[in-house]
């Protein structure tokens, strides 16, 4: 059902955020990567069981891997799907939307402070081989967050911040990972999921459903994942690499048992077995 990855010693000893996320397999058996070095990051949407998870693991991976130069913020409203890397993460939120709103508005105090240093060394953005590391945020169930818990108050809070973080982070290398089953506006507000110019659509119920992961009028085209065949886990439409037009890719699979041991080989190289 899934491209699998290449064997776990295969992998380097470390990785680099800075270098490109191998994710998937397009149709011609040829690896898709995210070059993540200057973007605000990508939103992953789709159905339960359509492989969203699958997707989001391969980029955590990576993240937890280059432990020379990635900071890793961690939030997952359900547990279940980071809470695996929790050992590897910097700062990892569960199911509390007041600590993930004390976070996010950290790193909004932390991008204000890069951006002061930034001016004063005469530089616009923190780019590789500066020394700096990249920080990366992994929010899955953000619907929990955005959505669902706590008071209108807070879930507006939670919003704001995460909008001034991903807007103003990129230059601070920053960047931001957004899962969610459906990115409406209730759940994404326009102004934040307009920041995300990497989309990755997985299995979606309707045209208008793929058209709000992938942009507005992209099924009439021909490209929407509602045509996805439910027996077709961990394929998606991808837009990234500066295409606008979608390509269908399928999600390298990494089992259970890979998962751990990547999460395992990624806390004792971050020092924290």
């Amino acid at each position: 059902m899934f491209r699998s990855r290449p064997a776990l010693p295969a992998l380097p000893p470390s990785l680099s955020m800075f270098d490109p996320v191998y994710v998937a397999d397009d149709e011609t058996g040829r690896p898709v990567c995210l070059d993540m070095a200057d973007q605000v990051g990508i939103i992953l949407a789709g159905e339960p069981g359509s492989g969203k998870s699958v997707g989001l693991a391969n980029i955590v991976a990576h993240g937890a891997l280059s432990y020379a130069d990635c900071r890793l913020t961690l939030m997952d409203g359900a547990l279940v799907e980071l809470g695996i890397w929790r050992a590897c993460a910097d700062v990892f939120v569960g199911p509390d939307i007041n600590h993930a709103i004390s976070v996010l508005e950290k790193q909004q105090q932390e991008i204000t402070e890069c951006c002061e240093m930034l001016l004063d060394t005469r530089r616009r953005k923190v780019v590789q081989g500066d020394g700096d590391p990249m920080h990366l945020t992994v929010i899955d169930e953000l619907a929990y967050f955005s959505a669902t818990v706590g008071t209108k108050a807070e879930r507006e809070k939670f919003n704001t911040t995460l909008r001034d973080c991903s807007a103003r982070g990129r230059k601070c290398a920053r960047r931001y990972v957004l899962a969610t089953q459906r990115p409406s506006s209730d759940i994404v507000p326009t102004s934040l999921r307009d920041l995300f110019g990497y989309r990755w659509a997985f299995r979606c119920a309707t045209d208008d459903s793929s058209d709000v992961v992938l942009g507005r009028g992209t099924a009439k085209t021909g490209y929407t994942a509602a045509a996805i065949p439910d027996t077709a886990r961990g394929v998606g439409l991808l837009r990234a690499e500066g295409k606008r037009v979608p390509r269908r890719v399928k999600a390298a699979y990494l089992t259970d048992d890979e998962l751990h041991r990547i999460a395992a080989r990624a806390a004792v190289l971050r020092g924290r077995s």
